[in-house]
């Protein structure tokens, strides 16, 4: 495709050939199916459109009918972004189901009020220069809007959009509504999911009279050593969602035992271990990764790298690598906050005992990757502070 300059430095293209645009609607169609994760969906459909029209942006907006607004979590060149329906050029074509678009923004009289408040507004504060726009509603299979798409400024010679690109647009936007009705379904489910773990863990933690936040800082930390050990960021996002649910088992064990503030007995002991197995008893048959990877953790993360730990005596990488990253984040958190039976250790102190536990309870490589990012959790640490029961900030 050839591409130069305009005067004003921003790229010169041509309009797509009929094959290039089959090629682009094939390609963007057969990824846009397979994809059921609302943000990498999005950001195809964003791509897919402004490929199509051959803008300079694109955004993907949906409609929130609970809230009256309009909401982007993927737009080319600005951040996420959230408007009143009732404002805005994309609120207008929402609200009266017709595609608008405008040859210049700064010189149309129609939409003038809109614009003013909206998009010459934004360039104000950006210093960007929007000419042309487009925006096109799309629908569900009910027919309802859903959303639109709008695009910014055309990139050809003539820096307008024309009816051929409205009609690209039209196309693209009936079948992404489609695709994305499937996909906020999904999402929708997969949110709930993330309420019940996260409101269950609690509920574990809350029985022990563990500290409130207890739960939360888990999550961000078992999230941050994955990444760190190279995980991608779906398997770290599915397990920090996994994590507040690795002490479940307790809401099993007996207050005589779970809240008794001096040693256990031997007998007692054994019955405080059985959370791990009951954990994994409530969880192991779901088919939902989310609460599968939920019963690896409930039933792991007490088991130790050198084989010592409980329930089975898993040894090295017998143990799920979600198991021992949240091992030493639940040691490193309880350590660091009081509980009924113990004052928080002090910082130096615990990553003493983290380092002299290296290759006895954790597993080598993240303990050495704990030390590496240690400032990120202590960040953590500090953003979810349990107040008086938590160590002062001076030690971090």
């Amino acid at each position: 495709m050839y591409e130069a300059q305009n005067r004003e430095g921003r790229r010169i293209k041509e309009d797509l050939e009929p094959q290039e645009m089959l090629r682009v609607i094939f390609d963007y169609a057969a990824k846009i199916c397979n994809e059921r994760k609302l943000d990498r969906l999005l950001t195809l459909m964003a791509d897919m459109g402004r490929e199509m029209v051959v803008s300079d942006r694109c955004t993907v907006w949906l409609l929130d009918r609970d809230k009256d607004e309009l909401y982007s979590t993927v737009a080319h060149g600005v951040p996420s972004l959230r408007m009143s329906v009732h404002s805005g050029l994309a609120g207008l074509a929402v609200r009266k189901g017709r595609p608008i678009f405008i040859d210049d923004a700064y010189a149309n009289e129609e939409f003038a009020d809109v614009l003013r408040s909206g998009a010459i507004a934004m360039d104000r504060k950006t210093g960007y220069r929007t000419k042309a726009l487009m925006v096109v509603p799309f629908r569900n299979n009910e027919g309802e809007i859903t959303g639109a798409f709008q695009a910014v400024n055309k990139l050809t010679k003539c820096g307008q959009f024309s009816q051929n690109d409205l009609e690209y647009l039209t196309l693209a936007a009936s079948y992404a509504g489609k695709s994305l009705e499937s996909a906020l379904l999904s999402h929708e489910i997969e949110e709930t999911q993330k309420e019940i773990i996260f409101t269950m863990g609690e509920i574990g933690e809350n029985r022990s009279k563990e500290t409130g936040n207890h739960v939360k800082r888990v999550a961000e930390y078992s999230y941050i050593l994955a990444r760190g050990l190279g995980m991608s960021e779906e398997e770290a996002e599915l397990l920090k969602t996994a994590s507040p649910m690795h002490d479940i088992g307790k809401v099993a064990v007996p207050d005589a035992i779970l809240k008794k503030p001096g040693k256990l007995t031997a007998d007692e002991f054994e019955i405080m271990k059985s959370h791990t197995t009951t954990g994994y008893s409530l969880l192991k048959n779901s088919k939902r990764r989310i609460l599968k990877a939920a019963a690896i953790v409930a039933h792991e993360h007490h088991e130790k790298w050198d084989g010592t730990g409980y329930p089975r005596g898993l040894r090295g990488e017998q143990i799920h690598i979600y198991g021992r990253i949240t091992a030493i984040a639940d040691v490193f958190d309880a350590l660091g906050s009081e509980r009924i039976y113990k004052k928080a250790w002090e910082l130096d102190r615990i990553l003493k005992l983290l380092e002299e536990e290296r290759g006895a309870h954790f597993d080598p490589q993240i303990v050495d990757v704990f030390m590496q990012l240690l400032p990120k959790l202590l960040e953590v640490r500090d953003r979810y502070t349990d107040g008086a029961l938590s160590a002062p900030a001076s030690e971090a």
